[in-house]
């Protein structure tokens, strides 16, 4: 009973803070609607940046009339000819929405939260995405061609940190938004917009800020939001033209890869809440290397070269493969499992070569996961076998010369170990071979019982090596036999 009225109070609890977040962002809300001293608009604003945060205050702040009037209060002006249409649409939403919630309100005050939250669920979140997309173009000053192209900045000039923080503020709300679109399959106007948030995305990804924790924070919110879009919505990620390009690869735009595998080095490196600050990167290589095939192979060409070094175990490597290979022991689940996909990926899904990268060892446990022990199943691995070209592996010379004598289990060749016999009699190696054999024959011949300690197993064991070895007569009890 006790324990039933502590979850009724947890639930109580949670109940009363929904509602006090709820309703301080709408009042805070209505307050900057309206006409304000500016040190109380500041003040207003900056607890609505704080309250963006919590999802479980966001429904106030993402309905169409909020983010109206919060981009109206940061002087962003979305009415551009081709969208007027749109904007007229949704202006008539929002009009038909606040009528509604004063006639509730008028009715019943104190359903005030839930009335918003009744508003939010059939007001549709591309229109967020699609306000502060638009607030990122306007702050970054960025320019389309009439192919939905990202005109690049011929200055290169670093950005700004007052621009840089503010870009990570608007990144910060737009995941809020968006971190439920994962896995979703969007229609043709949504693949539009997510399409075009990916290529601001890209140009994010890019850019040289003015001090390098202000572009790690950049780059790690642009990250997490990537890989919470669609997974179609991400081909425009190599759709930039390839006179573009700082790096290319089989004739595609390698530059937003590259980043990504540089911000991925980095996280590494510094070896700190790998769940939070290192997992969304591995999922983002990971699916975009399942769907495009230059991507993949260029990240292989990164991270699994072809094997020269077989002296070293895997995990003893210091290259990229190396530190991925640590983290598929990592005692962090998602950690170890974000690892091992990603170099599962990267081998086509081949478990031969993938145990050929990584060693038996560290394999085991995804292939374990997966039912791949036996090592049957070479050819890809369900839905995503088809993505993947037939290119041959790769060996150098030395991987050729060593193939024989590598170890599978430790992914390495080992040091040669001295003969355990040498320097004995004739007489000591047949001891020894009749040692072995009584061993041999025990393991064959009996089982371990979980019922019971070890201790009589030792015995016995010890039994069959030598008669003699009881002395007492609790020993000679055929009982602990």
């Amino acid at each position: 009973f006790s324990q039933r009225l502590l979850q009724i109070q947890c639930s109580t609890d949670r109940y009363r803070r929904f509602f006090l977040l709820t309703g301080l962002a709408a009042a805070l809300l209505g307050f900057v609607g309206g006409q304000l001293q500016p040190a109380v608009l500041r003040a207003c604003l900056h607890t609505l940046r704080i309250l963006s945060r919590d999802r479980r205050a966001m429904g106030p702040m993402i309905t169409d009339s909020a983010l109206l009037t919060l981009t109206h209060l940061g002087g962003i002006n979305l009415r551009q000819p081709s969208q007027q249409q749109d904007k007229t649409k949704i202006q008539d939403q929002c009009d038909r929405t606040q009528t509604q919630i004063h006639g509730k309100e008028a009715k019943a005050a104190y359903h005030g939260p839930w009335v918003e939250l009744s508003a939010l669920l059939w007001l549709p979140q591309e229109r967020g995405v699609l306000v502060l997309t638009s607030a990122l173009e306007q702050r970054l000053v960025l320019r389309w061609t009439d192919g939905n192209q990202l005109i690049p900045d011929s200055t290169s000039s670093p950005v700004s940190k007052e621009v840089s923080q503010d870009v990570i503020e608007i990144l910060k709300i737009i995941f809020n938004v968006a971190h439920r679109l994962y896995r979703q399959e969007p229609d043709e106007e949504e693949a539009a917009l997510y399409r075009r948030l990916a290529a601001v995305l890209h140009h994010c990804l890019l850019l040289s800020c003015d001090g390098a924790d202000t572009l790690e924070e950049l780059q790690g919110h642009t990250v997490n939001i990537l890989s919470a879009l669609p997974l179609t919505c991400l081909d425009v990620l190599l759709a930039v033209p390839v006179g573009q390009a700082s790096y290319k690869y089989e004739g595609v735009n390698m530059d937003c890869v590259h980043a990504l595998v540089l911000f991925m080095d980095r996280r590494l490196n510094r070896g700190q809440k790998l769940k939070e600050k290192l997992t969304p990167v591995l999922s983002l290589l990971t699916e975009s290397s399942r769907v495009h095939r230059e991507t993949r192979h260029y990240l292989r060409q990164k991270i699994l070269p072809p094997l020269k070094d077989v002296a070293v175990r895997p995990e003893q490597d210091s290259t990229l493969r190396g530190q991925l290979v640590r983290l598929m022991t990592h005692v962090d689940t998602d950690v170890k499992d974000c690892a091992a996909e990603l170099l599962f990926v990267l081998c086509k899904e081949n478990v031969s070569r993938f145990v050929k990268y990584t060693g038996y060892g560290n394999a085991a446990g995804l292939l374990a996961a997966r039912g791949l022990l036996n090592g049957r199943r070479n050819s890809g691995d369900g839905q995503f076998a088809s993505h993947y070209s037939s290119d041959s592996d790769s060996d150098t010379e030395e991987y050729r010369q060593a193939r024989s004598k590598i170890n599978l289990v430790t992914g390495r060749v080992e040091a040669e170990q001295p003969d355990p016999m040498e320097g004995m009699t004739e007489e000591e190696k047949e001891k020894e071979h009749v040692l072995n054999e009584n061993g041999r024959f025990f393991l064959l011949s009996s089982s371990l019982d979980l019922n019971t300690s070890l201790h009589p197993l030792l015995l016995h064991h010890c039994h069959l090596l030598d008669p003699n070895i009881y002395t007492s007569n609790s020993h000679n009890d055929p009982s602990i036999i």
